[in-house]
């Protein structure tokens, strides 16, 4: 996402969709009440009686927020029209569309320092790390996003079983070898993670005979070739300089530690009515949410009261982290109810 202007002073910040990722930055930026402003396309009626004829004409519009829709290539804000042409009428409902190229002009009544941290997050070069996983059978190929990570693909290979006769078509180490050369050039990842059970990394790691590969691969070990597999993989201590600027990557780590207090019994809090009392109790240094635990409230519309409760940790000065669900951390924050928090003392309750 690029910056193009901001005036925090008067709520303004003008921005350039540079991804489909920057969307999802936006879904959780745009809340009820917000003014957006875009160029879009409408209906208009030209003509009177029977020579009256609807057709689209382009225009800039801006609408004041009530939904947000993010579908996987785009973002759909739908309110009511505050300013444009003369022949829109005001108060009158628009969705306004953005997807990767839009430009748009965000205005609030106030940003937060949460709001700002997510708005400098989605400006920063973002780097995208190759993951493979393997053993002597099957292979997992995936990207890291900022909401998580996408599978590219997964490889059976043929290996010879105990008492059963295979003919091998092809040495897999070089088929998975073939495949990281050819994801490294498509995506070019900052790096590429090759991790395994036992010794079968190191083997690769010798067959492979271009420098410019090579020079990007970090061994790990996994237990086994799985989903799961990959989520173990982010984690590992000995990655977190290689990894440190994977948004997947760091909240695995948060909910990580949030599980640890947890069973500590200690200085957690998760459910909805524990964390308000934490923060009412002002005890909260970061809050953790899932964008699924964001967007079931804003369509039962109960949003109003989570807004409340991020603005009041944003007075404390504490910390606010929206974690994907699409990933294994996710997943389990999800089950503690989509949101939880970090505490600076035990709390009574």
């Amino acid at each position: 996402m690029d910056i193009l202007h901001r005036d925090f002073k008067q709520g303004k910040v003008k921005l350039k969709v540079t991804s489909l990722e920057d969307l999802w930055y936006l879904s959780h930026l745009i809340d009820p009440g917000d003014l957006l402003t875009s160029k879009t396309t409408r209906k208009i009626k030209l003509g009177e009686g029977e020579n009256i004829q609807a057709v689209k004409k382009t225009m800039t519009l801006t609408v004041e927020a009530e939904e947000t829709q993010l579908t996987e290539t785009s973002l759909r804000i739908n309110g009511k029209v505050k300013a444009g042409p003369e022949d829109v009428p005001r108060d009158s409902y628009h969705t306004i569309t953005l997807v990767e190229g839009s430009d748009c002009l965000l205005q609030k009544e106030e940003w937060f320092s949460y709001q700002k941290q997510k708005l400098e997050e989605a400006a920063e070069k973002k780097y995208s790390y190759l993951l493979c996983i393997f053993d002597r059978e099957e292979a997992i190929f995936a990207l890291t996003k900022p909401k998580g990570y996408e599978i590219l693909v997964k490889l059976q290979g043929e290996v010879p079983k105990k008492g059963r006769a295979v003919t091998i078509k092809k040495e897999f180490g070089e088929e998975i070898i073939k495949a990281l050369d050819v994801y490294a050039g498509r995506y070019e990842p900052e790096r590429i993670i090759v991790a395994s059970p036992a010794f079968y990394k190191e083997d690769l790691l010798k067959k492979i005979t271009s420098p410019e590969l090579k020079k990007k691969i970090v061994l790990a070990t996994c237990s086994d070739v799985s989903e799961r597999a990959l989520d173990e993989v982010l984690i590992q201590p000995e990655l977190a300089k290689t990894l440190q600027s994977s948004r997947t990557r760091q909240e695995q780590v948060l909910v990580e530690e949030l599980l640890k207090e947890i069973n500590k019994g200690n200085l957690a809090a998760y459910g909805w009515k524990e964390v308000q009392q934490a923060v009412q109790a002002g005890a909260v240094h970061l809050v953790l949410l899932t964008d699924a635990f964001i967007r079931k409230r804003r369509l039962d519309g109960t949003y109003k009261e989570v807004d409340e409760l991020l603005q009041a940790v944003d007075r404390l000065q504490g910390e606010i982290q929206i974690i994907s669900a699409e990933h294994e951390g996710g997943k389990k924050l999800a089950g503690l109810g989509g949101i939880a928090a970090l505490v600076r003392y035990k709390l009574a309750w």
